[in-house]
């Protein structure tokens, strides 16, 4: 594997040799001193060009970094571009994830001068490798204040919890109809968000709001206290329903705590209404598998 120098060497040489790149920056884990260094970061770099289409429309240029085993870019279907809405204005911005055969990735991309003005790409992840025409903005050194757990207002607190326990109804419907893909990917694509959101809004509280806990929320084994985490890792279950009861039970559990305690501290008051309801719901469902004698306890 190429070291990290060997690779920001080539980055610059690329950059250099190429008329049509004027500037070059990162961005993402490698410029956030709060981040553990390892081998597995992403070179995400941006370079600041004359115009994108030559890029796109001829990209062996790319073979410049060296061997890929696998690439996506951003007009891909199904990829990034459509999951964070990217796959329009190439004019003036257009990228590709890099996987190398030696196990360094680079996610790279072109973006015009004036992209690059509007910051639309930008955050205070920021680090300037080169500029040949002065175009690069003058920014601090590298934070991710940008990423801090933010604050919830009172509308945003009780919209969670109740997007919490309204989901878990629908979870619970899918499993006394024993439609595991339903039920599974409610839990986690709507009710484990809710609870991970509280959980993040937790540590704000413990924190007076200044980290971040990753993207995903990578860093709660670091940001939440050990018998809170160790809670949080029971939440995850396999395909058995009795298996996925117990892990609603935890979340629940999780849930009420975190929540009670946000709630407290930032003076907002508690929907016991809410959750109540769902434990109502719960004992419905309960009481109709076991008449259909197709389902456990919960």
């Amino acid at each position: 594997m190429r070291s990290e120098q060997e690779i920001m060497d080539l980055i610059l040489s690329v950059a250099k040799s190429d008329s049509r790149i004027l500037a070059a920056y990162l961005k993402g884990s490698r410029t956030n001193p709060n981040v553990p260094k390892d081998l597995y970061r992403d070179f995400d770099l941006m370079y600041v060009v004359t115009e994108t289409d030559s890029f796109r429309q001829d990209p062996a240029w790319l073979d410049l970094f060296g061997p890929r085993i696998l690439t996506q870019e951003q007009d891909s279907e199904f990829g990034y571009g459509d999951r964070f809405g990217l796959r329009t204005n190439y004019q003036q911005l257009y990228s590709w994830l890099l996987l190398l055969e030696d196990g360094n990735r680079i996610d790279l991309g072109v973006e015009t001068v004036e992209h690059m003005q509007q910051g639309c790409t930008r955050n205070k992840l920021f680090l300037p490798l080169l500029d040949k025409i002065g175009c690069l903005p003058k920014l601090p050194p590298p934070s991710d204040e940008d990423f801090h757990v933010k604050p919830p207002t009172a509308s945003q607190f009780h919209g969670c919890c109740n997007e919490f326990f309204w989901s878990l109804c629908d979870v619970a419907k899918g499993i006394a109809r024993d439609e595991l893909p339903f039920a599974m990917t409610t839990y986690h694509a709507q009710a484990r968000p809710m609870l991970e959101q509280m959980l993040a809004w937790y540590v704000g509280c413990a924190t007076d709001f200044s980290i971040s806990c990753g993207k995903s929320n990578k860093f709660f084994r670091n940001c939440l206290p050990q018998p809170l985490y160790q809670r949080y890792t029971q939440i995850y279950c396999d395909s058995d329903y009795q298996h996925m009861w117990q892990a609603i039970r935890i979340a629940c559990s999780l849930f009420h705590d975190a929540a009670k305690d946000v709630g407290a501290q930032l003076g907002f008051s508690y929907p016991q209404a809410d959750e109540d309801g769902f434990s109502q719901y719960l004992t419905f469902i309960q009481r109709t598998l076991c008449q259909a004698n197709s389902g456990g306890p919960l």
